[in-house]
């Protein structure tokens, strides 16, 4: 389904929206409550992701297959690897097989975990033999994929003598592993993280637990992209949040005082305010932190006239697309003055949006969503609308509420 989006109605805005539990968590949470049964959750996210996670944790067939969905990927290798169920050959979509997991299965391996490769050596499919680890120590580079050593703390507590990771080098998207043992310890998980060590103690059973799962904030970039490109005096009300998150995209917060948006706590809920002009000042960013708000941030700096200079985008080359290869095609088409390296991302100023562009989404529900809010600007086109439903599956429905006009 493509989508053409003529406008907005009115560019002064004021609404509420319910934005879905975050995925990160939830996906997190469903791998501790298969793990500790006594565990309840709220507010889970109803992304296509976390439908994908419950249906394989569900499910007894020997194959199973997640679809896009990485961390499901991730989080269920280790999950299986560490359980006595036998046999389960995990499987995905195209890109899914395209996406490493190399360093995840030879850290397993080194646990003791038994795995193979159904067809290419270092990818997905993979067929697991359940119930093999038996050490609890291993080491890992620290610049990889946070999902790799989360999917290892996630199981660590079930192991007989729980687990010591060791991480090489330099540490990235430290705010993801902070969130898997912040996570593990509201479980009642005791964990230590200390300079390059984690350390996990083993736990039998957990007391009954409730833990309510906030709103994404990965989801949120985009109605503050929204707010920085209407007009000052536009609202929008989102829940549900906590000032003192633990999702990294949080300093989406700090972010978009740059473009004059600012943001309200109250309870369980946010309102974004566009409250000022915009700096035109260079913005400099480096988001190895947050690499999943980048599209958001482009698209805006891009929309606004602002230049930018983003680092710290390594792990954006491995995502559902390469991020970083589609970010500087797609808005090329639009008339930006962009380049990208394998870590950074430039844009300078350009006087000129094109319009009526078609913008193609790579099988990348950010991609869709990050260009959306450029329809205050010109009418766009999303290709592959529905792409969105891998994280928010009521995305086109909100943006239809603000305003936003489909053809």
């Amino acid at each position: 389904m493509d989508l053409l989006i003529n406008g907005i109605e009115n560019k002064l805005i004021k609404k509420s929206i319910q934005v879905s539990g975050s995925k990160s968590e939830s996906n997190r949470l469903l791998v501790l409550q298969q793990l500790f049964s006594n565990l309840e959750i709220k507010n889970l996210s109803d992304s296509d992701d976390t439908h994908h996670m419950q249906e394989c944790l569900a499910s007894n067939d020997v194959k199973r297959n997640i679809g896009h969905a990485g961390t499901t990927m991730r989080f269920l290798t280790a999950y299986f690897a560490s359980r006595n169920e036998g046999e389960v050959e995990l499987s995905g979509s195209d890109r899914m097989h395209d996406r490493p997991i190399k360093i995840l299965v030879d850290a397993l391996k080194d646990l003791g975990a038994k795995i193979s490769y159904v067809e290419k050596e270092g990818y997905p499919p993979l067929k697991i033999i359940g119930g093999g680890i038996i050490n609890s120590e291993v080491s890992v580079l620290g610049n990889v994929s946070s999902q790799y050593i989360s999917a290892l703390l996630l199981i660590a507590a079930s192991l007989p003598e729980g687990l010591k990771i060791n991480l090489i080098g330099k540490i990235t998207s430290i705010p993801y592993l902070q969130m898997t043992l912040a996570l593990m310890n509201q479980v009642g998980i005791d964990t230590s993280f200390e300079e390059q060590i984690i350390k996990v103690l083993p736990v039998r059973s957990i007391f009954t637990k409730t833990i309510v799962v906030e709103s994404d904030w990965s989801s949120a970039s985009y109605f503050y992209s929204i707010i920085a490109l209407s007009d000052i005096g536009s609202e929008i009300q989102l829940s549900a949040y906590k000032k003192d998150s633990l999702q990294g995209d949080s300093i989406l917060v700090d972010i978009y005082k740059h473009f004059g948006v600012d943001t309200v706590f109250r309870n369980d809920f946010i309102t974004l305010k566009k409250s000022g002009e915009t700096s035109k000042e260079l913005l400099e960013l480096n988001l190895i932190k947050a690499p999943d708000i980048t599209q958001t941030i482009a698209v805006t700096c891009f929309a606004l006239k602002v230049p930018c200079f983003l680092t710290g985008l390594h792990t954006l080359k491995i995502k559902e697309t390469d991020r970083l290869i589609a970010l500087e095609t797609e808005l090329s088409k639009l008339g930006a003055l962009i380049s990208v390296t394998e870590d950074t991302l430039e844009i300078k100023v350009s006087e000129i949006i094109n319009k009526n562009i078609s913008i193609e989404t790579y099988n990348d529900h950010r991609m869709a969503m990050a260009f959306a809010p450029l329809a205050i600007q010109v009418p766009i086109t999303i290709k592959d609308a529905k792409v969105v439903t891998k994280s928010f599956i009521s995305f086109w429905e909100n943006l239809k509420e603000i305003g936003f006009q489909y053809q």
